[in-house]
């Protein structure tokens, strides 16, 4: 039984599987989650795999370093980036889903959007997660959406709107806080049928620094064990702006932090990076 405490901190590890579109994944051993931007305007890579050819090597290349999962964004989400609509969002994507999971059927994609709209379309192309940014707040079907197409639904904390969605908000215990919004949106997605659940808490999104840092810190205690765990802290501004170096030169503090949330049970790692991030996970599992 678990404890109704949002800060409750479970007794064992659990193990967890999640069905993607029919197969069976287990995530006993941490996945890495490449990131895979179709956008001519994210912060650090804007521009780079926005046509087909480009998009379908840099997918090879994230899975040849060990990527098991490919995380599509055909609109950035970062401060001030331009803002597109889910028909925008699926005329970005075009054939590049289908593509990908023609050349590289062992791949799991997932679909980094907002819209349900886009979501249906996704997994009409052979989409295996869902990667909603919003906790369903943006779009009033998107928990819909998740339950109609049966994919496993990651659900990110985030500020309740588009437009604050990274204003800085001091939150007494962001922990707490943190674990009141997992359980609320987790019933509402358990009562609409969605059983796959992962969870993702923010880092990046309206959170201050030293939230963001207690929260590395306090992974073992997010979720309460009830869900997986995804860290998306590639590039994140909470690490490169307080030593003063640029999101391309925090290789070394990153792989750090990568370690520490695996170690308290994070099962899946959100990078950019691929071939570092999976070194960082071969040390971990060969001490653990």
């Amino acid at each position: 039984m678990l404890s109704n405490s949002p800060t409750h901190k479970p007794s064992k590890v659990p193990t967890y599987s999640i069905n993607c579109n029919g197969r069976l994944v287990q995530l006993d051993t941490p996945k890495i989650m490449g990131i895979l931007n179709l956008t001519p305007d994210s912060f650090s890579d804007g521009g780079k795999f926005n046509t087909e050819k480009a998009a379908l090597e840099h997918a090879e290349k994230l899975l040849k370093e060990g990527a098991e999962i490919l995380d599509i964004g055909p609109q950035s989400t970062r401060p001030n980036a331009e803002f597109l609509s889910a028909e925008e969002e699926i005329s970005r994507i075009g054939n590049i889903i289908s593509l990908i999971k023609k050349e590289f059927p062992e791949a799991l994609i997932s679909l980094d959007t907002f819209y349900a709209a886009t979501v249906k379309f996704g997994f009409n192309e052979g989409i295996d997660l869902i990667n909603d940014i919003s906790g369903g707040q943006y779009d009033a079907e998107m928990f819909d959406a998740a339950a109609e197409t049966k994919l496993p639904y990651i659900l990110m904390h985030v500020n309740p709107s588009y437009d604050t969605m990274h204003d800085k908000i001091r939150f007494e215990d962001i922990t707490v806080e943190v674990n009141r919004y997992f359980s609320q949106k987790t019933k509402e997605l358990l009562e609409k049928g969605v059983n796959d659940i992962i969870l993702d808490p923010g880092f990046g999104f309206g959170k201050t620094v030293e939230d963001q840092m207690k929260m590395i810190h306090e992974v073992d205690y997010l979720g309460f064990g009830r869900f997986p765990l995804l860290i998306g802290i590639s590039r994140k501004s909470f690490i490169y702006k307080p030593l003063g170096k640029s999101p391309l030169d925090i290789n070394e503090e990153t792989q750090k932090l990568h370690r520490k949330v695996l170690e308290q049970g994070a099962k899946i790692l959100r990078v950019h990076d691929v071939a570092q991030a999976k070194e960082t996970l071969i040390d971990f599992l060969r001490k653990k």
